[in-house]
């Protein structure tokens, strides 16, 4: 039995596909979507998504944000950006998180939506940064 996934951008429809298992970065920690979940919506954060099939990740994603609706039978995951994590680029991953970092420290505490932005901004850049982490050490 398999779960239909989907993964739309704001660009295009990325992937449509029937797969085994889906793990999402959710915001309450990751998610294992088989068929049969129970059904929710759930936000995303900075993060790997990986699908399974056969008991093997087949392909990785690094999703910035988003959200996923969850159902029985599909799991369609709407991402604010996404990129293969084999096209994370270091310097480019490493630069997100020094920006980010800086503007939350600049951030006024006391503005609760600027707060926010500017923490979602920095759990994306580290999300980043700690996917490119499996990816270099296959390389060693």
């Amino acid at each position: 039995m398999a779960i239909a996934l989907e993964i739309l951008s704001p660009e295009k429809l990325l992937l449509a596909r029937d797969v085994d298992m889906v793990v999402i970065p959710g915001t309450d920690g990751d998610l294992g979507v088989l068929p049969g979940h129970a059904e929710l919506i759930t936000g995303l954060r900075g993060g790997l998504l990986d699908i399974y099939e056969n008991n093997v990740i087949t392909d990785r994603f690094f999703v910035s944000g988003g959200f996923a609706e969850i159902t029985e039978s599909r799991c369609a995951v709407l991402a604010d950006s996404i990129v293969r994590q084999s096209e994370l680029n270091a310097g480019t991953a490493n630069a997100a998180l020094v920006a980010a970092k800086a503007a939350y420290d600049a951030t006024d505490v006391h503005d609760a939506d600027a707060y926010r932005e500017a923490s979602d901004r920095l759990i994306s850049a580290q999300g980043m940064v700690d996917a490119l982490t499996p990816q270099m050490a296959d390389k060693a």
